[in-house]
């Protein structure tokens, strides 16, 4: 409660307008009343015409400008485009808006060049950084989670683990809402395929608009659709090695009041991996030497369909419907090979242990949506519904065994269902041009039930029998009902924004064999603060706050022992509590005309922080990991995310993060701490020769990280990829190969009293990749010339 205060201050403070000065307002359209974004308007004194301000128009086309009382003149431009010139620009004692300015196509400019209307790869925004992952050829072919962890700063792990700045509290949404793609498994975001989506996202400080989960920010995951009049879309298709078949469409069709959508995905692949460790154990009445060699298949058939309909209603109000089928079959299959040395160093024993493992998912959704824009500009109201229903079924052969002795035989049934829903809505009015407030409602309740059984055959009564350890069934129960009520406000070169956010978490977790159930609830504020400070025309200055929760993700409370390896059994932890965040941030954007540099300083101070540690080691040689909830964390940070354009044919953009992390805490009276230093780049270059022949390389760095058992090591790898226009602009043929030198290989070292493990692992070989795309009816995002690609072919 101690930032209430400051809040309601703030808030108070913004809702006060600045007297000396009025606004500007309009929108800016090309001939088609197709908006134009990042078109200049400046704004001059009819005097003498010096320039007195400016400013670029947003992505909607729109733009709003501070201006004091005098006679102006206004001149729009923009790249290809004919300037226009708004004489007698009079400001007394009101706001004015000049309303549509439409902006006339270059006509010398068209025969002479080639338009380059390409959204950048990276868009850097006070708020958020905004990533056109279609337009990234590292990207072409492959799947969200590929994608995701192509993106600077953010990393996926082996078993599609999504961390953001080194935290994996880090909140996934597709459209701006919970999905069950993101929800239930971590391996889900893998059978989304890439090609369906548009933009990635990352909001590293959500203000208290968003949900309060996710320690780091939010990722959302934007699909594609289109709302452009007739029929329009694109289809793919895509082969790899190894083995990788798949295609997908995106299309709408538009009349009058109606807009259908729909889009579509296959995708069929097996992704060979390997792994291998050394493990070590020694205490007065046991120990162990040890090797393990993995070697793995993962994959099968995914399919992802979507359709839905906008109906406009009125020309400020319309109503969306749509569902999205997510169904998925596959078959996984492992080889572990351990070898048991004795204390010279000499082979005592080998065995072998082998999983095939089928797996069914499907999900469903349905969404319902309601928005309404007023007379007054800004003023919306938007209201959702949304329904998900998931099924993920697991059963699993093992046997095990030295090679030509008897087999132990075991299966294992790992069942999850689930299902979702949520309400919101959320009313935005403008109390002045640059001033507004916003309120919302959301409620939302997550329904999942597990059954895990383990059971072994005995040869001798010719039966399977369970093994009680590794046999129980779970139900999670959590309702979540969240209030918000947020301000800002412009004054001249200063912008301010605060909001309170109120959340009541209701969460059971129930054991049905054991009878075990732990309830618990808890009401939290969060509030949040940002100010922006314009100190030039491209140069903002920014501080944000706002204050987190990291509720314990699902899998982690789950008591039952992931069997994959017989001698390291994840375990969950029921009794988990949730991390609580102080997120703080400094951001300063420098823009100029071919390029943009965002740099960002950031601290967290982290509770009850999550993190997996290896428990103990039984006489058997097994080892325990489980997730715990440690003590506090501290870590600081540095970001760097520069853009720039060296020519028209040659862009790079590169980012790194440079972090320290503290972390102190105990378990079982056994001190845990760790204090790291480390960082993570990304580099890529783009470049266009004989003008529709794009070659891309990207370059990405993990540098190592020290945890409270011990370290992670370094890990990098390179991807290039060459794309082609093609049948007079409407095709584009590309070729990718993902990880060059085949170094995306985890690797890590657990060093603890008596205990010592040195891992490797390789999630997925290297990947060749061809990609075909046809568009109908509709232009590259790269707009040519017609008449340029008339000659090209």
């Amino acid at each position: 409660m101690k930032f209430l205060p400051a809040i309601v201050f703030l808030l108070y403070t913004l809702t006060v307008s600045a007297q000396d000065s009025f606004t500007i307002s309009g929108k800016v359209t090309d001939e088609q009343q197709q908006p134009v974004p990042f078109a200049s308007i400046a704004i001059h004194a009819a005097t003498d015409s010096t320039l007195v301000t400016g400013t670029v128009s947003d992505d909607k086309g729109e733009f709003v400008i501070n201006a004091k009382p005098g006679n102006y003149f206004i001149k729009v431009t923009f790249l290809s485009y004919q300037e226009t010139i708004l004489p007698n620009i009079v400001i007394s004692q009101a706001n004015m808006n000049i309303g549509t300015v439409v902006m006339k196509a270059e006509a010398s400019m068209l025969k002479e060049v080639v338009i380059q209307g390409e959204k950048a790869q990276m868009e850097l925004q006070l708020d958020k950084r905004v990533f056109n992952v279609s337009q990234d050829l590292s990207n072409v072919g492959l799947n969200a989670a590929d994608i995701l962890g192509n993106l600077p700063s953010i990393n996926v792990d082996v078993d599609g683990t999504v961390s953001l700045r080194g935290s994996e509290n880090v909140r996934i949404l597709i459209d701006g809402r919970p999905s069950g793609l993101t929800s239930r498994d971590p391996d889900a975001l893998r059978k989304l395929q890439g090609n369906m989506v548009e933009r990635v996202e990352v909001i590293t400080n959500p203000s208290s608009r968003y949900d309060a989960a996710g320690e780091v920010g939010i990722i959302n995951i934007i699909l594609k659709k289109d709302q452009q009049k007739g029929i329009n879309g694109t289809f793919t298709a895509n082969g790899g090695h190894p083995y990788l078949l798949g295609g997908s469409y995106s299309i709408n069709f538009r009349r009058n009041k109606v807009n259908l959508f729909s889009s579509y995905g296959i995708d069929d692949r097996r992704t060979p991996g390997f792994g291998s460790s050394f493990q070590r154990y020694s205490s007065s009445d046991t120990s162990f030497i040890y090797e393990q060699k993995n070697d793995r298949s993962r994959g099968g058939l995914a399919h992802n369909i979507m359709a839905g309909v906008d109906y406009f209603v009125t020309d400020k109000s319309t109503i969306t419907a749509s569902f999205l089928l997510n169904p998925s079959f596959g078959v996984n299959k492992s080889t572990n090979e351990y070898l048991d040395y004795d204390e010279s160093g000499t082979l005592i024993k080998k065995v072998v242990r082998t999983e095939r493992e089928e797996e069914d998912e499907e999900t469903i959704e349905g969404t319902l949506s309601y928005k309404k824009d007023y007379e007054r500009k800004g003023r919306t109201f938007t209201a959702d519904f949304k329904w998900i229903k998931g099924v993920d079924d697991e059963a699993t052969d093992y046997t095990e065994g030295e090679p030509g002795g008897p087999l132990t035989l075991q299966r294992a049934v790992n069942n999850a269902n689930e299902t979702n829903w949520l309400v919101q809505a959320d009313y935005i009015h403008p109390f002045s041009p640059t001033g507004k407030v916003e309120a919302g409602i959301k409620t939302a309740s997550r329904i999942i039930r597990n059954e895990y059984s383990l059971e072994q055959f005995d040869g001798e009564a010719e039966n399977w029998f369970a093994l009680p350890a590794f046999t129980n069934n779970m139900i999670y129960t959590e309702r979540i009902h969240a209030v918000y009520m947020m301000a800002s406000n412009t004054f001249n070169k200063v912008s301010l924004q605060g909001g309170l956010r109120g959340e009541y978490s209701d969460i059971t977790t129930e054991l049905t064999v054991t009878n075990e159930e732990n309830p618990r609830s808890y009401f939290n504020l969060f509030p949040s603060a940002n100010l922006s400070y314009k100190l030039k025309e491209n140069n903002t200055l920014q501080l944000s706050y706002s204050y987190r929760i990291s509720r314990p993700d699902f899998r982690d409370l789950l008591p039952f022992s992931d069997f994959r390896d017989s001698r390291v059994f994840f375990i969950g932890n029921p009794n988990l509590k949730p991390e609580y965040t102080h997120a703080y941030e400094a951001g300063y954007l420098l823009d100029w005309e071919n390029g943009s540099i965002l740099s960002s300083v950031y601290y967290r101070h982290r509770t009850d922080v999550i993190q997996r540690i290896v428990t103990g080691v039984d006489s058997t040689g097994r080892t325990r990991v489980i997730p715990t909830n440690l003590a506090e964390e501290n870590a600081y940070g540095v970001e760097m995310n520069f853009s720039l354009s060296i020519h028209d044919w040659w862009r790079i953009n590169s980012s790194a993060n440079f972090y320290r992390a503290i972390t102190e805490g105990s378990y079982e009276d056994e001190l845990l701490k760790s204090d790291t230093y480390t960082w993570t780049a990304r580099a890529t270059s783009r470049m266009t020769f004989f003008k529709n022949l794009d070659f891309q390389a990207t370059f990405n760095y993990r540098g190592p990280r020290i945890t409270t058992q011990g370290k992670n090591l370094a890990i990098y790898s390179v991807d290039l990829g060459l794309s082609r226009d093609i049948l007079k602009g409407k095709g584009t043929l590309a070729a990718s190969v993902r990880d060059l030198f085949n170094s995306r290989i985890r690797k890590n070292i657990v060093d603890t009293e008596g205990y010592y493990s040195n891992t490797r692992f390789q999630w997925q070989s290297r990947q060749f990749l061809l990609t075909f795309t046809y568009r109908l009816n509709q232009m590259k995002e790269k707009e040519r010339d017609r008449e340029h690609s008339e000659e090209e072919l």
